[in-house]
């Protein structure tokens, strides 16, 4: 899912730094309220995710060959409903709907009202589960729990960094959206090509770039702060700012599995 990163995250938004600094302690206050909202609600997102996924996966499969269209594996067989989303055309809707979300929020997130913003996060959230809900066909559940909390402690240390830091990351974000291009590029060539060794190559770039775009959309995420934002302003830049990291983490958990992950 590494192509659901190429947006531009909150669009027309200026990265703006209060002019009395971040020094002042109702600014520092302000700050620190607005990332903690983004971090509530990227987290939110990951628990929708990961509640999708375990349960459509649940009504997907069955170890009951009576109740199975299709086996899959040793003793697993798909339901008639995962035999719809995962084995028909419909297989593509759900790949490409949280991808088609992405790109309306980019768009259209100025327009909208916060609790419609924030609704149609949950939307996405749900709609990701449910394109990632495979992975439980692929690999164990011990080594995605393994890998889920791996991710969470190199992403909260990605992102700490990039919270922390006074150096400038926007060269560094450059070269990782430089980098994102050419492993999309790599990634539509590997479908045809089906090559295992550019697959593993793959898989290191893309921790290698997400871990990056880690740290810079989290300090880009700061830099969108301003303290005279009214509500909604503030709101809908902590809902986008909420997706950019979401998307950070879910990509680098998907390509630290490729590595990590034990399968079935």
């Amino acid at each position: 899912m590494a192509d659901l990163r190429n947006y531009q995250t909150g669009q027309g938004y200026q990265s703006r730094v209060a002019t009395a600094g971040y020094g002042d302690a109702s600014i520092d206050a302000g700050l620190r309220a607005y990332m903690l909202r983004v971090y509530n609600l990227m987290a939110l997102g990951l628990v929708i995710t990961g509640v999708a996924a375990w349960g459509f996966f649940n009504i997907a499969v069955t170890s009951d060959p009576s109740l199975g269209v299709a086996q899959v594996r040793d003793g697993v067989f798909l339901t008639q409903i995962g035999a719809t989303l995962w084995m028909s055309p419909l297989k593509w809707v759900v790949m490409l709907a949280p991808l088609a979300i992405v790109f309306f929020m980019s768009f259209r997130v100025q327009t909208m009202s916060v609790p419609a913003a924030q609704t149609t996060f949950w939307v996405f959230a749900a709609l990701m589960g449910l394109s990632l809900s495979t992975i439980f066909l692929v690999y164990t559940q011990t080594s995605i729990v393994r890998t889920f909390f791996i991710t969470a402690s190199a992403f909260g240390a990605l992102s700490l960094y990039g919270y922390t830091t006074k150096r400038d990351l926007s060269a560094m974000g450059t070269f990782m959206v430089m980098g994102l291009f050419g492993l999309i590029i790599a990634m539509i060539v590997n479908i045809f090509l089906q090559s295992s060794a550019l697959q593993f190559a793959i898989s290191a770039i893309g921790v290698l770039v997400f871990s990056g775009l880690t740290a810079w959309d989290t300090q880009r995420i700061k830099e969108m702060y301003y303290e005279a934002d009214d509500d909604a302003t503030m709101g809908r830049k902590a809902i986008m700012g909420a997706l950019t990291l979401y998307l950070d983490f879910i990509n680098l958990f998907t390509f630290l599995l490729q590595f990590l992950g034990n399968r079935e």
